[in-house]
């Protein structure tokens, strides 16, 4: 037995976000005392012009103010997103906003995208000595209205585009009123040319081209996903992950916590997920990047990820509920 499992009881004792500062606080302190850990090689892939070291990677959220980079990076991640982050700092929603649901092994969160603020994550991207994959994902502030969001999006990139690895697009939340609305084709359309556009002229300025993809939601009828689809890529994106946290509860209907407001991640997430990372894959040209998140708990589970088109495979509520050792175990190593 890994010492998670014998700690996960105490975790989950406290409230989730109380549990969730004390378990980066422990890797903190880890990287501090024992230093930089070798990002594992295994199947090692070039994707969008990068090389990864291995395909399994953090997805944003756990990390949304890059305050633990390299402690999150001793556990072998080829990749790690961090944020969500906006231009201003702001607190989120008001607490409780992050439930367990331990029967479904799922999480509900309604966070609102709190954090610091981009000038605080780009002083601590800056300071990382994790040498994977650093992707940055990018919203909009809650009280900026979406007429004015591309202008909240374009600041992000051009702040964060010194020192990303890639950029994610964030218009998939169901937690900042109104964010879904930019998946809406003309909306889409109208934010994407415009940053693909900032994107090539910080490429021509800094020297260095970087990645820009966007997270997109489970919540998609299959006219969407087309839509979507021929959007992204006649824009010049590089690529999607796929998919956010749903705002379908039926899954988890009649638990505690089954109904709270917010978006419900975890293994309940998997199949659907699972469904739309497949239709966008056959609807995106053969070479664009997938990047498939929503419910991988085991090896088995990153694998039908990739026969399902995924080129790269994030985590983030497997990791609450496995721990640490899930990484590895999914790398093999």
């Amino acid at each position: 037995m890994d010492a998670y499992r014998l700690l996960r009881p105490l975790l989950f004792a406290l409230p989730p976000e109380a549990a969730h500062r004390l378990s980066l606080t422990a890797l903190d302190l880890l990287a501090r005392l024992a230093g930089p850990r070798p990002v594992p090689e295994v199947d090692p892939v070039t994707c969008m012009g990068l090389r990864f070291p291995n395909r399994l990677g953090l997805a944003a959220g756990l990390d949304k103010d890059g305050d633990h980079i390299d402690g999150l990076g001793r556990l072998g991640f080829g990749f790690i997103e961090v944020g969500t982050v906006t231009p201003r700092p702001q607190p989120g929603n008001r607490r409780p906003r992050l439930f367990r649901l331990p029967r479904a092994e799922a999480l509900i969160n309604r966070m609102g995208f709190n954090n610091r603020g981009v000038e605080h994550l780009v002083e601590r991207i800056r300071r990382r000595r994790y040498d994977g994959v650093l992707g940055v994902n990018i919203g909009k502030n809650f009280d900026t209205p979406l007429s004015g969001a591309l202008d909240d999006y374009l600041f992000g990139l051009r702040r964060v585009h010194p020192w990303a690895d890639y950029v994610t697009v964030n218009i998939s939340s169901p937690n900042t009123p109104g964010l879904r609305d930019l998946q809406g084709e003309a909306r889409l359309r109208g934010l994407l040319e415009p940053l693909v556009a900032a994107r090539e002229a910080l490429a021509a300025q800094n020297g260095r081209r970087v990645p820009l993809l966007v997270k997109v939601a489970p919540d998609l009828r299959e006219e969407d996903i087309a839509a979507m689809a021929a959007v992204i890529a006649g824009c010049g994106v590089d690529g999607v992950i796929a998919t956010n946290t749903t705002i379908d509860k039926t899954a988890v209907a009649g638990l505690r916590h089954g109904a709270e407001q917010g978006g419900l991640s975890g293994r309940p997430l998997f199949e659907r997920s699972t469904e739309v990372l497949a239709r966008f894959r056959a609807h995106l040209p053969a070479g664009m990047t997938l990047v498939a998140a929503g419910g991988v708990f085991s090896r088995a589970d990153f694998e039908a990820k990739r026969a399902a088109g995924a080129d790269l495979v994030q985590v983030y509520t497997g990791l609450v509920y496995r721990g640490p050792a899930l990484v590895r175990e999914i790398l093999g190593v």
